[in-house]
């Protein structure tokens, strides 16, 4: 059964960006560079018809479209590091999505995950490496910051690798509506309702 989580793609440029950041820590396993992503709520392995009713209600969610920036980078495991990470500019709109997302995972009794949503990119799994090395890679790059990207759409992905890192298979896909299609509706709106004061 693969693991399922839901997650934004992150698109070429910022992953190119992102790449930037590989090398220069012992111990590091570095994520491939097309499996850079953000988790918005992990899943877990779950029995088909779970994951089949997940996909019909996430079907029902409902979003605007936003932006994303990438900026800073963190360590997961203070004493005994275990992975690296870039973070984003902290952004309503996501928290926003993202609760959408956990209300409906509880609602069909997804196990909790007892993780606090720290929107980020994994970089690396780390083993064996110490903080010391760590403290230095941080330090060096702490001021990365790349263009801001446009998020159209959310997915949920499934991996097959126990330990993480990919390779990752986007099992469905959701479009978040355009400013264009926010226009649209608002002027639907507005046309219903000078129709109905007539």
């Amino acid at each position: 059964m693969p693991r399922l989580f839901t997650a934004l793609e992150i698109p070429r440029d910022a992953a190119l960006s992102l790449s930037l950041l590989r090398g220069g820590l012992p111990g590091a396993r570095w994520i491939d560079v097309e499996n850079y992503h953000l988790t918005l709520r992990f899943i877990g392995d779950v029995e088909g018809h779970l994951a089949d009713e997940i996909v019909e209600a996430l079907d029902r969610v409902d979003r605007p479209g936003f932006q994303l920036e990438l900026s800073g980078v963190g360590a997961f495991g203070q004493k005994k590091p275990h992975s690296v990470w870039a973070g984003m500019i902290p952004s309503p709109e996501l928290n926003t999505l993202q609760a959408e997302i956990e209300r409906i995972c509880q609602r069909l009794g997804v196990p909790k995950d007892p993780r606090k949503f720290t929107p980020h990119v994994t970089l690396a799994r780390l083993r064996n490496t110490s903080p010391l090395d760590v403290a230095h890679y941080l330090s060096a790059r702490g001021n990365f910051a790349a263009l801001p990207f446009k998020v159209g759409r959310f997915v949920l992905m499934s991996s097959r690798d126990s330990v993480g890192g990919g390779p990752y298979v986007v099992e469905e896909a959701w479009p978040l509506r355009s400013a264009d299609s926010r226009l649209a509706s608002r002027s639907a709106s507005a046309s219903e309702a000078s129709r109905i004061m007539r």
